[in-house]
Parts: C-alpha cells; structure tokens; sequence
C-alpha cells in the first residue's frame, strides 16, 4: 500500500532532510508534494537522487486526498495550517512546538512510547518532541526500564542548525571574520557564537529558565514518566551540525555500569562507543549524518546513592527531527493508520 505524503516547509533544513529520509528509506509513497510560502513555492526539491519537485503555495493547496503531513514550517504556520490539513483528512505530524503539550495530542519517539501513536484520531495531528528531548529520552528509556529513574541533571550543547539555516551561515560568516578581523555583528543570536558558547536558547521565563529548557523538562515528562525531576540547562555551541548531551542520571534503585551498558547496547536506536581511550567516544562531527542516539563516557556517580554520568550525541536534524518524523510515519502505517472521512473543502 502507498500513501499520498505533503511535506511542509519543504525547503528549510529539516524539510529538504524529511523529503531526503523518505527517499532513503524508501517510505511507501504514491506521491510526495513539497509544501512552503508563496515566496518559495515554484522553486525545486530532490526527492532521492533522480526526482526533482516543484514546492507549491501552502497557503492554496487543498489537503484532500492526501494520507499523511509531515510539517515543519515554524509554530505560528503549524498553528494555521495542521489543523485544516486534519479536518481534511491528513493525518499530520508536527515538528514544531506548537502542538507537543495539548492533551490531545500524542508526543511520540518511536523508540520510546510508539503506543502514543494510536491516539492519533483525537485530533489527526501527532507532533513531534524538541530535538535536544528525542536524544535524551531514547537513551534514558532502556534505562528506566531496569532502574526506575528518579532525577536527571542534563547540561546541552547544541548545534546552530537548530536556529536554522540563517543561523549556520551567522556561525559561518563570523567565523570567517574573526581571522580577517571584520567588524563582528549578530542577528540570529543574542551575542556572538563564533569561538563562543551561549547559554541561552529561546526565550526567558519567570523563573529564570529558558523556553528550551522548560521543553526539554515538560516533554521528558509527558514521554516518559511524569515523575522523572529533570533540570536542564541549554546552552548553544559554535558546531553546526549535531548536539551533545552531559546527562546526570539518579536512579530509585542500584544499577551498574555493566547493567547500564548491555540495557543501551541491546536498545533501539542507540549505539554505545565507551572506551576509556582517547577516541573512545563519539562527538558532534562523527555523529552528523547518521541515523543513530550515541552513548559515550557511561559511568558511575559517586556522589549520589545510585547514580549514573553519560555523554549523549546525535545529528539533530536527522533523529532530533526528520528521521523521528519519519518513524513516526513508519510506526503509523505499520498498523495505526485509520482512514478518516475528509471534511468538505467548504468546511475548512
């Protein structure tokens, strides 16, 4: 069986990576339409390594017909735009934050909760979690399955290419000015990120945190269990592809080293590389463009009952976005699909 997929926001990052990771993966379609903004729309997209798209107008393109929506044009677009695509119809996966809290709403990593998927047909949207909460949370489940968690300190080291394309050429260019000694300018970040390290994603909130971190607190709850404590402290890195993660993990109960490492080993979507040598770990440039969650530097926290310490790298344009995306699409029509009644296009 193939299905009629429209990916939205078809020609920033994670768009132009979902329409690659479909090709790759060879996702059964019958056919992929490439969605953006007026601006975009008549411009062209590969799908795989032969097949070049034409992008049509979001704004005027009726959603009849089509099975699935793979979005990912910003919260604001999302906001308009998915719910009319699920009131036609489409059952739609979000990959902004504008849908990760409702109620109604699944927040799905395949490796971690795939059940959610089945309530789907609440509202015909499944959204997708931040990139820095899927790597976290797929090397914490087989974790919490042999040691229930009890608290998780987490400190981030995320790539531009979170921020965006504009923000990977902002790393770029100043980079590049820095060793010409050209005047040094921001617009993407709130100080300068080349040869710097700035602890502040998205906005601030009245306690002091930022929204990033908040995401990464209130969607590790809602995937994984409600009473994980997590604290988590964000910050951006001059890397432009891939995030790492120091996780500090207290668990309920005893768990060792060796128990730790056989759990991730033998779990989906993770690959351990931990050897106490030099090499012996995976950093942001091995992990840019691969599929997988990578676990280094597993070992014990001396300064808590049971406590454990990892290092944490995956490409977050690929499981931090496109590939979960896609999985999630996998899992969907692997046996969660309901073929819903579109509405009348008068009624959208």
């Amino acid at each position: 069986m193939a299905f009629k997929v429209a990916v939205v926001g078809a020609t920033g990052n994670v768009g132009r990576e979902i329409l690659s990771i479909l090709a790759e993966r060879k996702f059964p379609v019958s056919e992929v339409i490439p969605l953006a903004s007026k601006a975009s729309a008549g411009n062209e997209v590969s799908f795989g390594e032969k097949d070049i798209l034409k992008v049509r107008d979001l704004e005027t393109f009726d959603f009849r017909g089509v099975d699935i929506g793979l979005f990912s044009p910003g919260a604001k677009v999302s906001a308009i735009h998915a719910p009319r695509a699920a009131k036609a119809g489409t059952v739609v996966i979000d990959n902004t934050s504008q849908f990760r809290m409702d109620m109604d709403v699944p927040l799905v990593v395949p490796e971690v909760n795939p059940e959610a998927i089945a309530q789907h047909d609440k509202r015909g949207i499944i959204a997708n979690p931040n990139c820095s909460t899927i790597q976290m949370v797929v090397a914490l489940k087989p974790l919490h399955d042999i040691a229930k968690i009890k608290r998780v300190v987490v400190a981030t080291y995320q790539s531009v290419s979170g921020a965006g394309r504009a923000a990977m050429d902002e790393l770029f260019t100043q980079t590049r000015g820095v060793y010409v000694n050209d005047a040094m300018s921001h617009e993407h970040f709130t100080k300068q990120i080349a040869f710097n390290v700035i602890p502040h994603i998205d906005i601030f909130m009245d306690d002091g945190s930022t929204k990033e971190e908040w995401k990464m607190v209130a969607e590790t709850k809602k995937i994984l269990d409600p009473n994980i404590a997590v604290s988590a402290t964000c910050v951006r890195v001059p890397v432009f592809i891939s995030h790492g993660e120091a996780i500090n993990i207290e668990f309920e109960t005893p768990i060792t080293e060796d128990q730790a490492r056989r759990a991730l080993t033998n779990a989906p979507g993770v690959l351990v590389v931990d050897h106490r040598a030099n090499e012996g770990y995976v950093t942001p440039v091995e992990a840019a463009g691969e599929d997988a969650v990578y676990v280094s530097r597993i070992r014990k926290d001396p300064t808590v009952p049971n406590g454990l310490s990892m290092w944490v790298v995956a490409d977050n344009l690929r499981k931090g976005a496109a590939l979960n995306a896609v999985q999630i699409a996998e899992t969907l029509v692997g046996g969660y699909l309901k073929k819903r009644t579109p509405t009348p296009q008068s009624a959208l």
